[in-house]
């Protein structure tokens, strides 16, 4: 690839959206802020770049590795944002540091992660999520996973699944364990991959006691309904894995008591490389899509970074997923497209505008071009063919007349301009 066509491409991870596909992508975005809105959330927007130090290994994101860096003119390492969660955290610890009282923000954003080609995964993505800040207990748990779940719905889709694990059932057996953090991470992968004869084969290398042992070997197996949830209880007496559970059976409660707790399963299996999150963590998915839709968890330690001491739970629904889930599903995204193109003449300039202003007010969209001279009315007509066009209204001459061209059935009817006003 040389020379000008080079510069029509897109860099790796990146890609173009336009017409039907953007319009459609807008319109989901909108439906998913507005059960935002109905939540009481309000929205917040952060810069596409911070300093780096914002989503540095210390605040739990992403590797370095995956960062997109750059400097600024005083040196300063910037990246663009790789994850949301942390840019809010900064924005609140900044505006909300002395208030006490529960935050609720949500956004729509862009964030970007330098990923590996062969994840197939796009290096940009449009995400749209929300932030619960200042409340700890299992209401606020519920409140979240209730608006992922109003969020899908309210953009189409019927079958999904939101999967609720907790980190620190895993978190709090690791560190009675005394595993080396090479280990854990090594394990951390094998369980949460369900790899359960390399998790058996690694944990028959360690020196540690047999009934946690038993109890790291029987995480790949309890995923599924609350109930096999409630076994983790009888394999361990730690209390801060056991107090795990009894916070995934409070959340399950108030879910089954708003009738949600259809949309729900759970996993004390799903773990996170993210380690900002303390409490529960989720991901939701549908069919159609290999990767996850939204992910989401609670961050009860990553404010306080910033100097600002407050729990905090959150989500981000990743919109280019979404998407790509409901075209697969052949749902299909209603949009009010433009549909009529207003073709005139010089001669009949001041009556096409006087049309397209009348057709604008009652709500329809129309795109009005004057005709290029010589250039036959067929062209225009191909081209609104093309575009997928229902109406062509073209005024010749003194423009007193209209003629209507339906794209569809071919029809032309000659219609006073005045008919129309």
């Amino acid at each position: 690839m040389t020379g000008k066509n080079k510069l029509i491409h897109t860099p790796e991870g990146v890609r173009d959206i336009y017409n039907g596909e953007c319009r459609k992508k807008l319109a989901i975005q909108e439906k998913i802020l507005n059960v935002f809105y109905l939540y009481g959330y309000e929205h917040i927007q952060t810069p596409s770049f911070e300093f780096f130090d914002i989503f540095s290994k210390d605040r739990g994101s992403v590797s370095s590795q995956e960062m997109f860096k750059f400097f600024d003119r005083d040196n300063n390492t910037l990246v663009l944002r790789p994850d949301m969660t942390p840019a809010v955290a900064r924005c609140v610890a900044k505006y909300f540091m002395d208030d006490p009282m529960p935050l609720r923000l949500c956004y729509l954003e862009r964030t970007f992660k330098n990923n590996s080609s062969y994840q197939g995964r796009l290096k940009e993505r449009a995400e749209s999520g929300a932030e619960l800040i200042g409340d700890d207990c299992a209401d606020a748990d519920a409140e979240v996973i209730a608006m992922v779940i109003d969020s899908l719905k309210a953009a189409g889709l019927k079958e999904f699944q939101v999967e609720l694990g907790h980190v620190a059932f895993y978190r709090s057996l690791a560190a009675e364990a005394g595993l080396a953090e090479e280990t854990e991470e090594e394990l951390n992968r094998l369980i949460e991959n369900k790899n359960y004869f390399g998790a058996e084969e690694l944990l028959r290398s360690l020196d540690i006691r047999e009934d946690l042992r038993q109890a790291f070997l029987a995480l790949p197996e309890l995923f599924g309904p609350m109930e096999q949830i409630q076994r983790a209880a009888n394999l361990t007496g730690n209390p801060q894995a056991l107090e795990a559970v009894r916070r995934l059976e409070a959340v399950h409660r108030i879910l089954a008591d708003r009738g949600l707790e259809r949309f729900v399963s759970y996993d004390l299996g799903m773990l996170s490389r993210y380690q900002y999150y303390t409490g529960i963590i989720f991901k939701a998915y549908t069919y159609g899509t290999g990767d996850y839709i939204v992910t989401g968890g609670r961050y009860d330690k990553l404010l306080v970074q910033f100097g600002k001491d407050t729990p905090a739970v959150g989500f981000a629904i990743v919109v280019d997923q979404l998407m790509a889930a409901l075209s697969r599903q052949g749902i299909d995204v209603p949009v009010k497209l433009m549909n009529t193109i207003l073709l005139y003449e010089e001669s009949a300039r001041p009556g096409a505008m006087a049309l397209a202003d009348r057709l604008r007010s009652q709500k329809m969209a129309v795109q009005a071009m004057r005709r290029q001279e010589g250039r036959p009315l067929a062209d225009y007509e191909a081209m609104a063919r093309g575009r997928g066009l229902r109406n062509l209204l073209y005024l010749a001459g003194d423009g007193s007349k209209v003629q209507a061209i339906d794209m569809v059935n071919g029809s032309r009817d000659s219609i006073p301009l005045a008919s129309y006003m």
